[in-house]
């Protein structure tokens, strides 16, 4: 039974991200640790593989909508697979217990509820002018990506509620062109987080597989279904339950 609701949320993981471009690792962590008895940082690890490679999947559709900006991915996602790195090589030292990467988990789950129940700010307009925004942009988004990769690499979280506002601020994308290239970005940074945890845990391959599976398909049916469903009207009342899952944890520890 377990191992059923596990896999159902590793369906809503990759819907999360087809829909939203974001909120899968805040389910896919918990989903691992409390239901499948993985430990802290090896679910934090598998988490970079499962919402990597469904974010990866996840862009064939928004790709074919064109809604990726690879421009912008290329200003974001090397810094960011930089800090993804520097992030799970962090985790590595002897002070940082499960329990610290729980509780930064869980304080990264509070912000990104806030960023979803209050989806104004993602899509206000940023008060640089014109020349200041030329000058400064590709050093902001650069500095940006560093320091989401270095959360992503430290507690696991793919971090699209902090790409996708950067990418419409600072990039200049619209809301459906950032929900598309940060799933680019999600993916690429992934890679490097799982690579800075590889000698750090113990990976069970098969269970990896399977969440990996599930959530690429829910990825796929999410972006498909972006068509007749506004992200804007999932947005808040996903942001409630992660708020909860995020006091849950914190009560835990």
């Amino acid at each position: 039974m377990l191992w059923i609701i596990g896999h159902i949320l590793a369906v809503s993981i990759g819907l999360s991200l087809g829909l939203i471009g974001g909120g899968g690792s805040v389910l896919a962590a918990p989903a691992l640790i409390y239901i499948m008895g993985v430990p802290t940082k090896t679910a934090l690890a598998m988490t970079l593989v499962i919402v990597g490679v469904a974010s990866l999947i996840g862009v064939i559709p928004h790709w074919m909508q064109k809604n990726v900006n690879f421009q912008t991915v290329t200003f974001f996602a090397p810094p960011a697979m930089l800090g993804a790195y520097l992030g799970a090589r962090i985790a590595a030292f002897p002070f940082v217990t499960s329990t610290i990467q729980l509780v930064a988990f869980a304080l990264m789950m509070l912000i990104a509820s806030i960023s979803m129940i209050r989806k104004d700010a993602r899509t206000a307009k940023p008060q640089l002018n014109a020349t200041s925004q030329h000058k400064f942009r590709g050093l902001a988004i650069a500095l940006e990506g560093l320091g989401v990769g270095i959360i992503t690499g430290f507690v696991g979280i793919g971090g699209g509620f902090l790409v996708i506002p950067a990418l419409v601020l600072l990039g200049k994308t619209s809301m459906k062109e950032a929900v598309g290239t940060s799933l680019v970005i999600l993916a690429l940074k992934s890679v490097t987080g799982f690579i800075g945890y590889l000698d750090q845990v113990t990976i069970n391959w098969n269970l990896l597989f399977s969440f990996t599976i599930a959530a690429s398909a829910g990825i796929l049916i999410g972006a498909y279904l972006t068509r007749f469903v506004p992200a804007k009207n999932l947005e808040k009342g996903f942001g409630y339950f992660v708020l909860a899952v995020a006091i849950f944890i914190l009560i835990q520890r």
